[in-house]
């Protein structure tokens, strides 16, 4: 295995630690602000050095020092605040005067301390009879890419990645942001609307953790792929099942229970900072 440390100059008092503490037999830097420790072992030296990594504000993995980003076949993200910078229900709810309640909901669902199901119920409930036309002013206002997102579906697309977003947000974003980047596949909730406005509740099923891994292990195997072959960025605990049926997960910015049981943790760079780990 391999140690990156990724996103700044990773101080020499540093870089003799992590030596030390993982038994790296050579160090290959990799302008710009990537350290490559070959030969690393992940040990409880090196756990203690991890606070002083993350206070240089610096992102670390343990990777398979052969792999590249080609040998991959699917590449899925969650939308909200992992794709994108926002959360488009609390923006919704910013609309109706409701964005503090609906905001409070939205963050203990994703620390997973409501039923994501439950949550959106909540939510939706103080959403009806919000005018439908609001959803364009989020999107068109809004709605910003997460930094480094752009870059790293690029680069997944020219590798030949298969790309999807995988979603408990609502249709109308993820089919735009589809349609927009180029993604092969989308799924989500619908909003339902009648007269004009927004009723409170979604058509059909709820898109929930469950549902998100489940459509991860369908188009793995309608693809062809192997497990191994599958990358899952998310950021909350509905992304937790998603992240269990991919071969490499990724916390984005995450809530501290997902970090720890994701393969990889970006909680600095951008989402292209993932391109650091493949040769």
């Amino acid at each position: 295995m391999n140690l990156v440390v990724h996103g700044g100059a990773l101080p020499s008092f540093l870089l003799d630690r992590l030596l030390t503490a993982t038994g790296a037999s050579a160090v290959e830097p990799r302008p710009p602000q990537v350290t490559r420790l070959i030969g690393a072992t992940r040990t409880p030296e090196f756990a203690e050095l991890i606070p002083l990594i993350e206070a240089e504000r610096l992102d670390w993995a343990f990777v398979d020092g052969q792999r590249a980003l080609g040998d991959f076949g699917l590449i899925a993200f969650d939308m909200d605040s992992t794709l994108i910078t926002i959360e488009c229900i609390d923006e919704l709810a910013d609309f109706a005067g409701q964005k503090a309640a609906v905001s409070a909901i939205t963050e203990a669902a994703m620390r997973g301390e409501i039923d994501y199901r439950e949550s959106l119920r909540r939510r939706l409930a103080l959403l009806a009879g919000l005018d439908a036309r609001v959803l364009a002013r989020v999107y068109g206002e809004r709605l910003l890419l997460s930094p480094g997102a752009r870059e790293l579906l690029e680069a997944a697309q020219s590798a030949g990645l298969r790309t999807a977003i995988l979603s408990g947000g609502f249709t109308y974003f993820t089919e735009r942001l589809r349609i927009e980047l180029g993604f092969d596949f989308a799924t989500s909730n619908e909003l339902e609307i009648a007269g004009g406005k927004l009723t409170g509740h979604v058509s059909g099923d709820i898109v929930d953790a469950a549902a998100k891994a489940h459509h991860l292990a369908r188009l793995t195997d309608e693809l062809g792929l192997r497990k191994e072959q599958v990358i899952a960025i998310g950021d909350g605990a509905n992304d937790l099942l998603m992240l269990g049926q991919a071969g490499l997960s990724v916390a984005f910015r995450a809530k501290p229970a997902i970090r720890n049981k994701a393969d990889v943790a970006i909680n600095f760079g951008g989402l292209d900072a993932l391109l650091n780990l493949f040769d």
